[in-house]
């Protein structure tokens, strides 16, 4: 028996057919993982303001609310304050706008540091955008 050029192309998808067709097993469905929350620039603003204050964070704030990079930070030099880019307690503390960054994560905030002797200083605080709860995360010295 001889058999057709297309027949055998035909024998080839008979003989597959069941495999191919066959049902596959449903996947479990997955419960979504809810995304952690993004902070807005109005959150972190509250958040800056609040915990930076007049003189500066509560010994509580530096516990709970910072990051534990700024915590080890804190140890290595304790001759300065790291949150607040000084030796002493400033006179007044002002937080200017914030920027978010949605791309990197972080929102950040220069904030200004007034003297009685009436000097300023400024220092850039960051805060990651899905933070929980939300805390300090970075701060940088200016100069």
């Amino acid at each position: 028996m001889k058999l057709k050029p297309y027949s055998l192309g035909a024998l080839l998808l008979t003989l597959l057919a069941p495999v191919a067709l066959s049902p596959v097993p449903a996947l479990a469905a997955q419960p979504a993982v809810p995304a952690p929350p993004q902070h807005t620039a109005d959150a972190i603003s509250r958040f800056l303001a609040d915990f930076y204050g007049q003189h500066g964070p509560s010994h509580q704030d530096r516990e709970s609310r910072v990051s534990q990079v700024l915590k080890d930070r804190q140890k290595e030099t304790p001759e300065v304050d790291v949150l607040l880019c000084a030796q002493n307690e400033p006179q007044d503390i002002g937080v200017g706008p914030v920027t978010v960054a949605q791309s990197a994560a972080v929102g950040w905030a220069t904030v200004t540091t007034h003297w009685e002797s009436g000097h300023t200083d400024t220092f850039t605080a960051y805060v990651r955008l899905d933070s929980e709860p939300i805390r300090l995360d970075d701060v940088i010295c200016a100069g």
